[in-house]
């Protein structure tokens, strides 16, 4: 199996709540997360789950680099953040 095979809930620093919001937003391996980047797989979870906060939206990120959430730079939060609102504003 390669890493993108990588089914979502066995992806290091998704935790299992997180992986069934993905899991039914049709994010379901690792390379789905790859193709969609953090912010179309979070936009995509938001689609079905008004409950993901931005903290999912950095955990995704971090997680696409191996990381926890916490390790996502600070600077990257902000700019996250700030496209994650302009898909609010968009709807």
């Amino acid at each position: 199996m390669t890493a993108r095979e990588t089914h979502i809930a066995d992806v290091p620093h998704i935790g299992p709540v997180s992986a069934g919001w993905l899991e039914a937003a049709g994010v379901c391996t690792f390379g789905d997360l790859e193709d969609l980047g953090a912010l179309g797989a979070y936009e995509a979870v938001r689609a079905t789950q008004s409950r993901a906060s931005l903290n999912l939206l950095y955990g995704l990120a971090g997680a696409l680099r191996g990381v926890a959430w916490t390790e996502v730079d600070v600077r990257e939060r902000v700019e996250l953040r700030a496209m994650a609102r302009g898909l609010e504003v968009g709807r």
